[in-house]
């Protein structure tokens, strides 16, 4: 039975036994109330709490204690001695083992359900790749599954297809969106001899390429691979609880045979007087409280992440963040907008501007989007329009000839310092001219995000270092970070290479890895701590530890913090799960008796009730935390 269905039956049964201890005080009892206790909890002990019971049973012969051992021995004691208490007359207690099962398996669920979020990121990897390819078959271009495709077969891509699989172009020129692969932004012009790369997207041209790998070859392949290797060297954490767990337990058995043996063979106690020494021992040391210690901390936490648009997927992630000592950043789309934009233009602005909106509506190029997205509207129209591959649109306004692109298009440029100055900026430069001069110029960047600047100054006051990983060029790249105020930069980085420089990175460093691009995910799932801007790909969002919904990237410093502040919370809880078992059991051992101080199973289980309740304030108090920015 899963996790899920068990926690459905602990609970159905035990809701009855919360509405009986919370209606007794009111001196509202059923005729037979312990009986019906007795027959839910046997259900529950049967069904939903079996796992518990084998696998401690399991660890016992291993020499070994762990969180379901506590469980185990907690319930199968209380249920045990209740039924002892059921025939003869005495208090029961068959609504706390019902319970601390109800509260463990509800730990469980919410534990499961985050494993399962991030589950299937290698499913959407794998349905990036094409179905179909337009292979040249007897001198005719067929629809062909891509399954059937061989090396070395010639594939034809249109305009708007996906590139079926890695390959080398032989014929034809075209620009290509690896955006997808690579997480550039601008699309990439590629023709005869160039490489391209299987899932890609086919822009504007018409060309044929031959195969060059196909199946577990390809890069996409290959990055699936990676996704799935990183995810799962990632050793399962050792629970804090469990270590405690491990010698907790045996210890209270001890000291639980101990009173038995002190009061029945030293003491003079009669058989029962010393079992119920002996059981109050058992009943104020069960787990309740150490079973929703950490899923009450980390439902709360995680609750008040996701109001503030940062969801944290998994547990394990904040014991990490404890840890990281820098914080890696892809650049395009994570740093920067992900969009290039115009940032500077040279000459008459107005002029140029219009003169390159009227070329650029007529225009597929891939920079003719920024200059659109700038400035849409122009007085001018455009007549004999032409794009000349690889250097940029021309045609005629009022008879006259203009044109956008390369400066070599013209016979004169005045504007040769201002183009090294914006190249040296990092930035993309277009020329437009008049009658064979350049007349202006326009700048091109993918700009940095409001809140780089300030988020990476929030992080080096908590002494984390950064860095830049990317695919770009050191140029550009260099531009970028020292505009923000990143530390360093590995540039240049191919795709299937980034989850390799974040493990050299962990040779010395605890990282967490923030990125957005398909070409992210392997990094993400390597890195300590994955961190996916939820303007992402599905694939980065599935692989990522942490989303960022709102794509701030000042939520990083907050998503730090709060992971940091759920994580002590989590460890304060366990703090109190353990204080009144430091202060009731030697009570309920009976070490202060001579004093008149005792301690009853039924106030023992009270105290239980206590601890829990204790938990559950400290975890709640989590939405009162104030963030550091």
């Amino acid at each position: 039975m899963s996790i899920k269905n068990r926690f459905i039956v602990s609970l159905v049964a035990s809701l009855p036994m919360l509405i009986m201890m919370i209606a007794k005080p009111f001196g509202l009892m059923l005729h037979g109330d312990a009986w019906i206790m007795f027959v839910l909890t046997t259900i529950v002990m049967a069904i939903s709490a079996r796992q518990f019971i084998e696998s401690a049973w399991a660890s016992f012969k291993n020499h070994h204690a762990n969180m379901d051992t506590l469980v185990a021995v907690g319930t199968l004691v209380t249920y045990v001695y209740s039924i002892f208490a059921l025939l003869t007359g005495r208090a029961v207690f068959f609504e706390s083992a019902a319970f601390v099962v109800t509260f463990v398996l509800l730990g469980q669920v919410f534990e499961e359900r985050m494993r399962n979020s991030a589950s299937s990121a290698v499913e959407k990897l794998v349905n990036l790749q094409a179905k179909e390819a337009e292979v040249l078959r007897d001198g005719n271009y067929i629809q062909v599954p891509i399954d059937e495709v061989q090396l070395n077969d010639e594939i034809r891509v249109k305009p708007g297809q996906k590139v079926a699989l890695d390959g080398v172009i032989t014929s034809g020129k075209s620009s290509i969106n690896e955006a997808m692969v690579t997480g550039e932004s601008m699309p990439v012009s590629k023709s005869v001899d160039d490489h391209v790369i299987g899932s890609t997207l086919n822009i504007d041209g018409t060309f044929t390429f031959k195969v060059t790998k196909v199946g577990d070859d390809t890069m996409l392949a290959q990055i699936v691979e990676l996704v799935k290797k990183a995810q799962s060297s990632h050793a399962p954490i050792q629970k804090t609880v469990d270590q405690i767990a491990n010698v907790f337990v045996p210890v209270v058995m001890i000291l639980s045979i101990l009173t038995f043996a002190i009061w029945y063979g030293f003491l003079g106690s009669s058989v029962v007087n010393a079992m119920l020494f002996a059981v109050s021992v058992i009943i104020i040391a069960c787990p309740c409280a150490l079973g929703i210690a950490t899923p009450t901390a980390l439902m709360v936490g995680t609750g008040r992440s996701a109001k503030l648009g940062i969801l944290i997927k998994n547990g394990e992630v904040l014991e990490a963040v404890n840890q990281i000592t820098t914080v890696v950043f892809d650049k395009t789309g994570t740093i920067t907008e992900g969009a290039p934009k115009v940032t500077d233009v040279v000459g008459d602005a107005k002029q140029v501007m219009e003169i390159a909106t009227a070329l650029e509506a007529s225009s597929e190029h891939p920079l003719a989007r920024a200059i659109l997205d700038d400035n849409q509207n122009s007085q001018y129209t455009v007549t004999d329009f032409q794009s000349i591959e690889g250097r940029g649109v021309q045609g005629k306004i009022n008879g006259q000839d203009v044109f956008v692109g390369s400066p070599k298009l013209a016979a004169t440029n005045d504007f040769e310092a201002d183009m090294i100055r914006l190249q040296n900026e990092a930035k993309t430069v277009v020329a437009v001219g008049q009658k064979q001069t350049v007349i202006g110029l326009i700048a091109i960047q993918d700009m940095p995000k409001e809140t780089a600047k300030a988020a990476m100054a929030a992080l080096h006051q908590r002494g984390l270092k950064t860095v830049m990983l990317t695919g770009d060029n050191e140029l550009v790249a260099g531009a970028i970070a020292n505009q923000v105020g990143i530390d360093t930069v590995i540039a240049n980085v191919l795709p299937k290479d980034k989850a390799n420089e974040v493990e050299h990175l962990q040779q010395h460093e605890t990282v967490a890895f923030v990125g957005d691009g398909i070409n992210d995910a392997p990094a993400l799932a390597t890195a300590n701590v994955g961190i996916a801007m939820g303007s992402g790909t599905d694939v980065a969002i599935e692989s990522g530890d942490i989303v960022l919904v709102k794509n701030d990237l000042m939520d990083v410093v907050n998503a730090l913090e709060l992971s940091k502040k759920t994580f002590n919370r989590i460890k304060l809880n366990l703090f109190w799960a353990f204080i009144y078992n430091a202060i009731g059991i030697p009570i309920a051992a009976g070490i202060f008796v001579g004093l008149g101080l005792t301690l009853s199973p039924e106030l023992a289980g009270l105290g239980m009730a206590l601890s829990s309740i204790s938990v559950v304030g400290s975890s709640l108090l989590l939405n009162k935390t104030k963030l550091a920015v």
